[in-house]
């Protein structure tokens, strides 16, 4: 005998008032999506009280940072090879550009998990970026971008107070364990493969649903290491093991992940399919249509935006807080 299908609820965000607050944050809802794979989305009034829990509860402010409101993670690459921008500045001087444009905090990195990029050993990756956690550490909130813990480990001692895992704690099978131990935030992204390969035809049954599947997993697996839901992020994982079709679909119903209790993390900066869709050849002519994508996942409530370019994300998101601002004065 056959169990009837899951069904998952997307919150439908709307601009203005709502039956309630999404993730406590900027955004209302009064109806939602119910999916089921293989099934039409249906339009619903009411969700079981477990689910209207979880996307309505507050998220807890991470790093200091409040998620009430949308933060911008300033991306640093210390790396020669990066799709966009590897090997084209002094990490330590774009760091601190990116503080000066106005970013939240900062997600450095030390090896490349670009389309078809291999492994680095652990201390040339460390070498990369302990020079730059040392050089702003204390300016603002630092994250680790990284899958390995004896890495994520020097930068914590560095001065880093957060762990970015783009494996989803699929590669270092110890690193939950020290997250764990320092008590710090992680996130954890979902991937389809390994970087040498994870673009070669990527395929899902649903992807919206597969990708929260193993979002769930992962954030299991980081609590049974002893990580408390409140310290996790969720990362769907655009443009990682995804075609631009799949991509697609998870931007258009990003909200669905608020049903994870935990704050979304997105990063589409500059990534291929916006340069395709969008006619723009070089990785850094595509901005607007980065800005475009960040502010239709704003909309959607994703609280934690990880970009190259921090100062028009900045402007584009002070002009959306300033509108909702003055709905709530005239209300």
């Amino acid at each position: 005998m056959s169990s009837a299908p899951r069904a998952y609820f997307r919150p439908i965000p709307q601009p203005e008032g709502g039956r309630w607050r999404l993730a406590g944050g900027w955004t209302g809802f009064t109806l939602l999506e119910r999916l089921e794979r293989g099934r039409t989305p249906q339009v619903v009034d009411r969700a079981p009280d477990a689910v209207i829990a979880a996307l309505t509860a507050p998220r807890q402010p991470l790093l200091g940072l409040t998620m009430a409101r949308p933060q911008l993670m300033g991306i640093v690459n210390a790396t020669p090879d990066s799709f966009s921008d590897g090997g084209r500045y002094d990490p330590v001087a774009q760091a601190r550009r990116l503080i000066a444009d106005g970013a939240d905090l900062l997600d450095i990195g030390g090896e490349s998990t670009r389309p078809g990029a291999a492994e680095i050993a652990v201390p040339e990756e460390i070498a990369r970026i302990r020079p730059v956690i040392a050089a702003v550490r204390g300016a603002l909130p630092l994250s680790i971008d990284t899958r390995k813990a004896a890495v994520a480990e020097a930068a914590l001692e560095a001065g880093a107070g957060m762990v970015n895992d783009v494996s989803g704690l699929d590669f270092d099978p110890t690193l939950a364990g020290l997250v764990a131990a320092r008590g710090v935030p992680l996130c954890v992204m979902h991937a389809q493969g390994l970087p040498e390969t994870m673009q070669d035809d990527p395929r899902y049954g649903d992807v919206l649903l597969d990708v929260y599947d193993a979002l769930e997993a992962r954030v299991a697996r980081a609590e049974a290491a002893g990580i408390p839901r409140a310290a996790i992020l969720v990362d769907p994982g655009i443009g990682f093991g995804k075609t631009e079709a799949h991509n697609l679909a998870i931007l258009r119903r990003i909200s669905l992940y608020h049903g994870l209790g935990c704050p979304i993390l997105l990063g589409v900066s500059r990534k291929r399919f916006i340069g395709r869709i969008g006619g723009a050849e070089a990785p850094e002519a595509r901005m607007p249509g980065t800005l475009a994508l960040t502010v239709a996942a704003a909309a959607q409530g994703v609280q934690i935006h990880r970009v190259h370019d921090v100062a028009p994300h900045a402007q584009a998101l002070r002009l959306i807080a300033a509108l909702n601002e003055t709905k709530e004065a005239e209300a």
